[in-house]
């Protein structure tokens, strides 16, 4: 999981491109990067960190020109700590391209392979980032019968990209002289969206992970890219789309709505806000249908992700809702953080248990998901040392039992809670009286109702993986190989 923006302005981007990213900070902490084009010359700054500490003002300066693109990352493949592997990553032929990326490739092995022995391309990190944009540059490079670059040539390249690369793509590329382009991969498991508003003679561009970007800048929201199909912009704001993979399929994460993506974002057609306010009052009833109603006395969510859910399940089961966490809103989202000391450690300076809410009560607590558990633990932990009497945890999300691959970093069965272990077990290792999760189907019924998607990724949960080539081998070569 990651966010990207890409902007074709009549006016300098730098700054869109820094706005448009400050917005997309809950989607990744560990580094960011802007690059811009003016002309056919290139500037380019990233950093470890998050946006507000990664750009000074000399930094801003350098970044001119009107087609501009930005990356936050969360890291899912190579090293969080490795700024060498912050996006964009550049490549100088053909043209010049420079690439942000959001998802996870499948057939990296395949791919790094081909691109030694058979193109004769150098990749210099681990990440599979610069692995996507020297199969774009290759494509790029054996579709050209010229010196010009036309949308056709582009088009073909991205078709190209499609019949080699597997896994979750939504990339943004400036090609150097020629313009923007983005595609997502033919499943559209990661989101992509793409707004238009009127600009000093020409029309103006944007193609971000979410809606919210949009609004904020005054675009107008066009449409979501659709799965397979390639978007590219001119400098002077000619659009050209095309779809480019033979069998596209909508299959959308669904993970997004459950905890990625922010409440005030629409992806695919669907209002994360509503989806999760479904998601509650599905949870009400699976919670009604499990344990008494009359042994809780509050409804409490973990802020923030899960406050929507939380809020349905008090309405529809008729029980007072309270906040007895209190977020340290300065701690960024502890499930993104790299590494387990570090996740754990930041529990609880996130969060702290006010005693009034909790002292005597029976609690339920409601989370969007429970994924290590770690979390989870110490919340369960915290509410007792509060006082609570009895706690019951409950997920608007099912049980997480096996590895997510497409753009979201739980690589390892053995570190997810669920794994192997009924409900009452995991009740036990959370330390919970009791607990309770959302059904899978109720979950995807509640996130695509009243929409045009009709199936979700939803691999996490039931061990489905939609793109066909991840195998037990593979699974098992990403545990040994991943970190967490």
């Amino acid at each position: 999981m990651c966010g990207i923006v890409g902007i074709v302005s009549s006016n300098p981007v730098n700054q869109q491109v820094y706005d448009a990213l400050l917005l997309l900070q809950h989607r990744g902490q560990d580094s960011t990067g802007i690059a811009t084009s003016d002309g056919s010359t290139f500037h380019m700054h990233k950093s470890k960190g998050q946006v507000r500490e990664a750009y000074r003002t000399r930094n801003m300066r350098s970044l001119t020109g009107t087609v501009g693109l930005g990356h936050v990352r969360y890291a899912t493949t190579g090293s969080a700590a490795n700024e060498q592997e912050a996006q964009p990553f550049y490549v100088n032929a053909p043209y010049g391209i420079i690439l942000v990326h959001n998802g996870n490739l499948t057939n990296t092995r395949e791919l790094s392979r081909d691109l030694f022995h058979v193109d004769r391309r150098h990749v210099n990190s681990t990440s599979d980032t610069e692995l996507l944009l020297n199969v774009l540059a290759n494509e790029l490079q054996s579709s050209l019968s010229g010196l010009d670059l036309d949308p056709d040539t582009v088009f073909n390249a991205v078709s190209q990209v499609h019949e080699r690369v597997e896994g979750s793509y939504a990339a943004i590329a400036m090609i150097a002289g020629h313009g923007l382009l983005a595609f997502r991969d033919p499943f559209g498991i990661r989101p992509l969206v793409l707004g238009r508003r009127p600009g000093k003679g020409q029309d103006e561009w944007i193609v971000a992970s979410e809606s919210l970007v949009l609004e904020s800048a005054g675009y107008q929201l066009v449409r979501d890219v659709a799965p397979g199909e390639a978007v590219f912009i001119t400098p002077s704001g000619e659009l050209h789309i095309r779809q480019c993979a033979l069998k596209p399929r909508l299959v959308p994460c669904s993970f997004e709505y459950v905890y990625l993506a922010r409440p005030d974002s629409v992806m695919n057609g669907i209002s994360v806000y509503d989806a999760r306010l479904r998601l509650g009052n599905r949870l009400a009833d699976t919670i009604a249908e499990h344990m008494p109603l009359g042994d809780i006395d509050v409804v409490m969510p973990i802020p923030d992700s899960s406050r929507p859910a939380a809020m349905q399940v008090s309405q529809k089961l008729g029980i007072e809702y309270r906040e007895g966490f209190y977020k340290n809103r300065y701690i960024g989202r502890t499930f993104i953080m790299p590494g387990q000391e570090q996740r754990s450690k930041s529990v609880r300076q996130k969060l702290n248990a006010m005693g009034s809410e909790f002292r005597g009560k029976n609690i339920l607590i409601v989370d969007d998901s429970v994924v290590r558990g770690t979390t989870s633990q110490q919340i369960v932990q915290m509410a007792r040392e509060a006082g609570a009497n009895k706690v019951t945890f409950t997920s608007a999300a099912p049980p997480v039992r096996f590895p997510h691959v497409y753009g979201i970093n739980m690589p390892s069965r053995a570190e997810l809670v669920a794994h192997g272990r009924k409900i009452p077990e995991i009740a036990k290792a959370l330390g919970a009286d009791h607990m309770i999760y959302q059904e899978v189907a109720d979950m995807q019924s509640a996130i695509i109702e009243g929409s045009d998607v009709t199936e979700l990724e939803m691999s996490c949960f039931t061990g489905e993986y939609v793109t066909g080539s991840v195998s037990e081998e593979y699974l098992a070569w990403v545990e040994k190989n991943q970190l967490s």
